[in-house]
């Protein structure tokens, strides 16, 4: 049986303040006080697992440990389905260069990459999102939520972050760059995955 957050406070494991503001957004009407590893001064977890489950639940228990409060990680990324899942997990790795993350670049090694295979239409892909709440004890409940879509170019859109703007989700005609913020959040892999943990651990 899934255990209840009983709480009133709760961790977000994460240092990225866009994150935790959509986080936020989705946990307001549980009236929790939210922090996150930067008010706590956590270091980033190591992160060594081969799937997005298992690099939340590093995230949710260090922050846990580090607290001894509830934690809330998730782990998302895009996978797509002619580059064998790529890039998954390594989703922000592809973003990487010596000067912080970009994602402009990431997009077009990607989608150089959908070239070199000469992938047929529609180059399809999905966002995925895997939510880990931790309790002190060593407990944890898991939620996975996704988003299928298609990959597309050029670039659409300055909305969102990430792959936002090559990604168009199923059923729609824009991408998640063209999207508004919360019409978005409505619709996106990690609203799913919230969904799931509030009937889970809230409702």
């Amino acid at each position: 049986m899934t255990r209840k957050f009983d709480g009133d406070a709760l961790v977000i494991a994460t240092h990225n303040a866009g994150k935790r503001d959509e986080i936020a957004a989705l946990l307001a009407p549980y009236r929790v006080t939210l922090s996150s590893n930067a008010d706590h001064g956590l270091p980033e977890p190591e992160e060594t697992e081969t799937t997005f489950a298992g690099n939340a639940r590093i995230k949710a228990h260090a922050a846990s440990r580090g607290t001894g409060l509830p934690a809330l990680a998730d782990d998302s990324g895009i996978e797509i389905d002619a580059l064998d899942g790529a890039p998954g997990i390594y989703t922000a790795d592809w973003a990487e260069t010596p000067n912080g993350r970009d994602f402009e670049k990431a997009m077009r090694k990607t989608w150089d990459k959908l070239e070199a295979v000469q992938a047929p239409e529609p180059r399809t892909a999905r966002f995925c999102c895997t939510l880990v709440l931790a309790w002190p004890d060593g407990h944890d409940e898991v939620f996975a939520g996704i988003m299928p879509g298609r990959i597309v170019w050029p670039m659409r859109g300055d909305q969102g972050h990430g792959y936002d703007p090559i990604f168009q989700p199923e059923g729609f005609d824009v991408t998640f760059g063209e999207m508004g913020r919360w019409e978005k959040n409505e619709i996106s892999h990690r609203a799913d995955a919230f969904k799931k943990l509030i009937a889970g651990c809230f409702a």
